[in-house]
């Protein structure tokens, strides 16, 4: 089996999987067998759609070549009569979804460069390409895309295996790099929902607070001092090292009001 075969059923294998993803959100929320199709047929051909529209170099691939719309119809018939709820069947989806994020990254990008376009147009293609039917999936359920944060690590990975794939094939290892990127999306994929890697929330710099050290002057230490002697002078000799440290910090802070005073 050539590199090329292998390619093809990962490809097939991300439209049926990503069909399956789809589709089980249509039964959540209790759409009818259209809803099914449409659904499946967003997260599945929605992004390599988009693709090609933006290249503009001839019908979508999605409508030319059969194994696209026919694994939709697959993957919707199967969730509209099989509930997959399963802990197994979403580990399969799962892995066939990561599967295909580094294969159709990888596409996206090297379609792009072979349109003629510079690495980073090449690498947004690849992107859109990946995670543009998720995006479009979850807009027409009225939620905010996952890929935009608080889950797992997802469009980060579909930028690094474009970027991935830009690069080997700039240097003439196609087949490299398509490997490449799909194994390392999947490793890396898995280990991002195992141990719930995600990218940090916004922060607000304007509510950070600064500590100015506080500077002792020799005034200062001289009265510390002399309250040390005076308080070890009419009270009763610490037990320990820990005890005179109290004493030491308590005096310390009585000092501090008076002057605050």
């Amino acid at each position: 089996m050539d590199s090329e075969t292998i390619f093809r059923i990962v490809d097939v294998t991300g439209v049926i999987a990503n069909g399956l993803l789809g589709a089980t959100l249509a039964r959540k929320y209790g759409f009818d067998i259209v809803g099914f199709f449409i659904l499946a047929m967003m997260a599945a051909l929605g992004g390599g759609i988009l693709r090609d529209v933006m290249l503009g170099i001839g019908f979508p691939v999605a409508l030319t070549d059969p194994w696209y719309l026919g694994g939709v119809v697959f993957s919707a018939t199967i969730a509209f009569f099989l509930p997959l709820d399963s802990r197994r069947w979403q580990t399969v989806m799962i892995l066939g979804d990561l599967l295909c994020l580094g294969c159709w990254s990888a596409t996206g990008a090297s379609k792009g460069l072979s349109a003629g376009l510079g690495p980073i147009p090449a690498i947004f293609l690849g992107v859109v390409t990946a995670i543009g039917g998720g995006m479009i999936r979850d807009i027409t359920l009225n939620k905010v895309p996952t890929v935009f944060g608080g889950a797992p690590l997802y469009a980060t990975f579909s930028i690094f295996a474009s970027a991935q794939m830009v690069f080997f094939q700039r240097q003439g290892h196609y087949t490299l790099g398509m490997a490449l990127a799909i194994i390392s999306v999947a490793v890396f994929g898995s280990l991002a929902r195992k141990y719930k890697w995600i990218l940090p929330t916004a922060y607000d710099i304007t509510k950070v607070r600064l500590r100015r050290p506080r500077i002792i002057g020799a005034g200062s230490i001289a009265g510390i001092s002399e309250k040390l002697h005076h308080t070890n002078s009419h009270s009763t000799p610490p037990a320990n090292a820990k005890d005179g440290r109290r004493n030491l910090r308590k005096i310390k802070r009585q000092h501090d009001e008076q002057n605050t005073e």
